[in-house]
């Protein structure tokens, strides 16, 4: 386990500075799933404890949802795969696919960071419409709730985490 978190670790090469404290939150939040569910037998993954979401569901969730908000961040709509990919978020994770949905967490927190790497900070401010409705937000609001939106779900993943252990 880290004791220093990645907002103590200083820049992150060639991510502009603005944009650092978006890169620190997605780096944190894969180092954190790798220490929150180590040891998971395959019933406390897919175990809804008080019905709350198993730790399946945030596992696929956390780059479900950086890989959406990164798209809408890119001017771009979603393809149906990723519409795909939501229906499933919630699914039965069995013991022998765990390391492929880690190393789906892994994939996309590395991408999103190198995506950082390449955003023009002068369109942070731009117009990004989101969902299907094209609610309104801006490239900086989508980086940014890509990230806060995965932390969320370690928050709640860890709770859940210390509820199956515990029991």
């Amino acid at each position: 386990m880290n004791t220093t978190e990645w907002w103590q670790r200083g820049p992150v090469g060639g991510v502009p500075a603005v944009l650092v404290p978006v890169a620190h939150i997605l780096l944190q939040v894969r180092e954190s799933v790798g220490e929150l569910v180590e040891g998971l037998t395959e019933e406390q993954w897919n175990a809804r404890p008080g019905g709350v979401a198993s730790p399946a569901f945030h596992l696929r969730h956390i780059p479900g949802v950086v890989d959406r908000l990164f798209t809408y961040a890119r001017g771009e709509l979603l393809a149906e795969g990723q519409f795909i990919a939501l229906r499933g978020e919630g699914d039965h994770l069995a013991a022998q696919d765990v390391s492929r949905a880690m190393e789906i967490l892994d994939t996309r927190i590395e991408a999103a960071v190198e995506e950082l790497r390449t955003v023009d900070v002068a369109t942070l401010g731009d117009f990004r419409g989101v969902g299907r409705a094209q609610l309104p937000s801006t490239v900086m609001g989508c980086l940014v709730h890509g990230a806060e939106h995965a932390m969320r779900h370690v928050g709640a993943l860890s709770v859940t985490v210390r509820v199956l252990k515990a029991q």
